[in-house]
């Protein structure tokens, strides 16, 4: 990951400036530069994963125009060789060098030409004027408010400018910022067409995506790691990752749990004794959980419970490949579930409401299991890679008839687990198993513990007085309760910045629960062993 910043005209506060953007500075930890834009200014924290050397440090400049990019280009050299026969030359092997020459010759066209998880910002000196854009699914993060004088600010996290901003929201994903308006330049999750017909032939197009969404994202010039947690959709990602040609020894897997009631470990260790892979246990105490609850909410910038719950693990597992390992990049298993279904859209009405419902979800992933993976793995100056996240695979799953992977079949995500049946990826167990839901799969007594800490926290009726307090996304539990009054600690007024809990469709029958884990759900059955 790397950190970016650009405002957009006259800095009212320098100190106040540099000190938000230190705020982020374990994103990119090697080097920092800050230089003028016309009359704002670009910074950059830089985490070297792709050309390490000093020429691919940022900001870019090209006759003028600057640009600051964190981002992965997938397939830039292609972009590049195409760049080099117009006449353009470069001075490094970064990916990201390739922006300002697209934007040259494309404007602001380029941004759905890029095969890329991108945010970034150009002053385009000839027009002295900023453009900023993010990528469809929002996998790299972006936010934007408005200074005391009304000069727009992009920064990669909110608390690089809370404290110079009234107002901090996200810049929506798939959309580009130009002449004061934000555009639209790709809707992800709009299916293009209808794919329908033979299951086999559909599921090879699903086999066929990920597998090329895992190994492009194995290219990288520094090392990679694996997050491994027995569940389905990390697994394969391992799993195609240990098959790769480009892997020439075995992957390296971490996982994490309560040491005695993790039920994810078990089956973490099955998978990478079946891919061969090197794998570390990590291993947490209540103590742990509790200790890092206010560490977790404000590196993440969310109240939501679903999110912190799920982020407590993953940012001790990150901790630890941060502190005893040499990996810098990190691929992980998250976005298919808002795919391919979770165990509450099992109660979808009809293929109409489970397509809408993905809809929705991809739009909002951004706020949610994207954030938590983004800043779980940055804030331990790594960066994430979410094979699940592919555009090219995105595109094909969200034009799968809905009816198609409605649940019909006894078994969630089954065209997914169709998809690499009897192909040896994965052990059945693995491949069949049902779902547990992540913060739960820890060890249940990590909620529990959560729970707890926040009952012995309020009364009743300090419960009822503080959750009055707010009017938008109201505290509904102690729990929740808890997650609020930490959140407006470090991100006051702005609870805008996510739309509402991550919970399941409570207008549909047995959906309407008071807690985000699917182990509420009637239909949760197995999938906690």
């Amino acid at each position: 990951m790397c950190s970016i910043i650009g405002y957009c005209g006259k800095v009212l506060d320098d100190a106040a400036l540099e000190e938000g953007f230190a705020r982020t500075k374990s994103r990119g930890p090697d080097s920092t530069r800050i230089v003028s834009a016309g009359n704002g200014l670009m910074g950059f924290h830089r985490l070297s994963i792709m050309g390490l050397t000093p020429s691919g440090m940022q900001p870019f400049e090209l006759n003028g125009s600057l640009c600051v990019c964190n981002g992965e280009l997938y397939g830039f050299k292609k972009d590049r060789d195409a760049l080099e026969a117009k006449g353009y030359t470069f001075n490094s092997d970064s990916d990201c060098e390739i922006i300002l020459p697209m934007y040259k010759e494309y404007g602001a066209k380029m941004f759905k030409k890029l095969d890329a998880e991108f945010a970034c910002v150009i002053y385009d000196a000839e027009k002295d004027e900023f453009i900023a854009a993010r990528d469809p699914i929002g996998i790299r993060p972006l936010y934007y408010g408005y200074d005391a004088e009304g000069t727009i600010i992009f920064a990669s996290e909110a608390k690089n400018i809370v404290g110079i901003c009234e107002k901090v929201l996200p810049f929506p994903p798939g959309c580009y910022y130009s002449g004061g308006q934000f555009v639209r330049y790709c809707d992800i999750a709009a299916p293009e067409g209808k794919i329908s017909g033979d299951i086999d032939h559909v599921c090879a197009g699903i086999r066929k995506r990920l597998i090329a969404g895992v190994e492009k994202r194995l290219v990288s010039d520094a090392k990679v790691g694996f997050l491994l947690s027995g569940g389905l959709d990390s697994s394969l990602v391992c799993a195609i990752a240990a098959r790769s040609e480009t892997e020439h020894k075995p992957i390296r897997t971490f996982a994490i749990g309560m040491s005695k009631d993790a039920i994810d470990l078990k089956y973490a260790r099955m998978v990478a004794e079946f891919i061969g892979s090197e794998h570390t246990e990590v291993f947490m105490t209540p103590k742990d959980v509790i200790d890092s609850l206010e560490t977790v909410i404000e590196l993440l910038g969310t109240y939501d419970i679903t999110t912190i719950r799920a982020s407590i693990g993953m940012y001790l597992v990150c901790k630890t490949i941060h502190e005893t390992t040499d990996i810098r990049v990190l691929l992980t298993g998250e976005i298919s579930d808002e795919l391919f279904g979770y165990k509450y859209t099992d109660f979808a009405p009809d293929a109409e409401a489970f397509q809408k419902e993905a809809e929705k979800r991809i739009r909002e992933l951004h706020m949610y299991d994207v954030l938590r993976a983004d800043r779980c793995i940055s804030v331990n100056s790594l960066e994430a890679r979410v094979p699940f996240g592919d555009l090219d695979f995105v595109r094909y799953v969200m034009s799968i008839d809905p009816e198609l992977k409605l649940n019909k079949y006894g078994k969630g995500k089954y065209l997914l687990r169709h998809a690499f049946e009897g192909l040896g990826y994965l052990p059945d167990e693995i491949l069949w198993r049902e779902k547990a839901a992540f913060s739960d799969a820890v060890g249940h007594s990590m909620v529990d513990y959560l729970k707890e800490y926040a009952e012995q926290k309020y009364t009743d009726n300090e419960f009822e007085e503080l959750a009055s307090k707010y009017a938008f996304a109201r505290p509904f539990t102690k729990e929740s309760l808890l997650y609020r009054e930490i959140f407006e600690k470090y991100y006051p007024g702005n609870a805008e910045m996510v739309a509402d809990f991550w919970m399941p469709n409570k207008s549909w029958k047995g959906c309407d629960v008071n807690d985000p884990s699917a182990r509420v759900l009637s239909n949760y059955g197995n999938s906690g062993r």
